[in-house]
Order: structure tokens, then C-alpha cells, then sequence
């Protein structure tokens, strides 16, 4: 095979790119939203609404190993029948990218007010979960997660 012209062999190339990709730093930063931009998140959603504490259960676990598939069950008690149902059920986070987590929109149909769904997570944080009524009132609950292995960082 010899070597080619200029003197370079295939494998002294490899390695130089090797070990010049090993010399580069890597900078990770996280991308977080801000507690400003979480509070314009939820007034986006309610408006002026008082948000009341109750009627609503957030199921995740409260540790957990890995951000990038967390477990979340919503569940809301209704009667879900065409006077009285909700609505609408939407979740929220402080510290990913984005502090919308999912908008989901039921009916009297729906039978029950549950949804279950994974999500990521960027850091250990307080998930919110808030629900609209076909009455025109807003129920949360939060819920405080650690995580131990982040999700959602950027410049990997």
C-alpha cells in the first residue's frame, strides 16, 4: 500500500483528528426558562384567573435517575358529564427550555379526566399542573422533582 504523496499515512491521519477532537473542550450549558418566563407561561393560559390549590393530582416520581423520560400522570376530579367537565389540562416546568410542558384539551366525552404521557427535564425542579373547567375555574397541584441525570442541555 505505501504511503501517499506528502507523506501523510490514512492512520496518521485518524489519529491526529482523534486526538485533536479529544483536545477540544465541550462546553455544556443548560438551557433553562426563567421563573418570568414560567409565570408568563401560566397568564398566557388563565389570564387574570385566580389559579385555586385542589381538584387536581400530579403523579410523578419524586426522584428520579434519568431527565430524559419522566413519568406524569394528571388526573382531575370530575364528574366529566356535559354541565360540569373539564376542559382543558396543561402542564408547566421552571427550569427547561420551554416552561410549557403540554396542553391537552378533553370534553364531557372523554369520561375521565386523566392523561399520561413522559416528558424530559432539564434539572430538579417544581412541575405544575393546572386544569380548566367547563365552569371557567382553574385547579393546580405541584409537585417538587429531583433529577440526577439531566435532560434537555444544549452543545453535546
Amino acid at each position: 500500500m505505501g504511503e501517499p504523496k506528502g507523506g501523510a499515512t490514512r492512520r496518521a491521519v485518524l489519529l491526529g483528528g482523534l486526538a485533536g477532537g479529544l483536545a477540544a473542550t465541550i462546553k455544556v450549558e443548560k438551557a433553562e426558562a426563567t421563573p418570568e418566563q414560567l409565570r408568563a407561561a401560566i397568564r398566557n393560559v388563565v389570564g387574570t384567573a385566580q389559579v385555586r390549590k385542589g381538584r387536581v393530582e400530579l403523579i410523578v416520581p419524586p426522584l428520579v435517575e434519568n431527565g430524559n423520560a419522566v413519568s406524569l400522570v394528571v388526573a382531575v376530579d370530575s364528574p366529566m358529564t356535559a354541565t360540569d367537565y373539564v376542559k382543558s389540562i396543561y402542564v408547566f416546568n421552571e427550569k427547561n427550555p420551554q416552561p410549557n410542558v403540554i396542553a391537552v384539551h378533553l370534553g364531557p366525552r372523554a369520561g375521565k379526566a386523566r392523561i399520561s404521557t413522559r416528558f424530559r427535564l432539564a434539572d430538579t425542579q417544581t412541575v405544575t399542573a393546572i386544569a380548566e373547567m367547563s365552569d371557567g375555574t382553574f385547579w393546580s397541584a405541584t409537585a417538587d422533582l429531583i433529577v440526577t441525570m439531566a435532560a434537555c442541555v444544549e452543545g453535546l
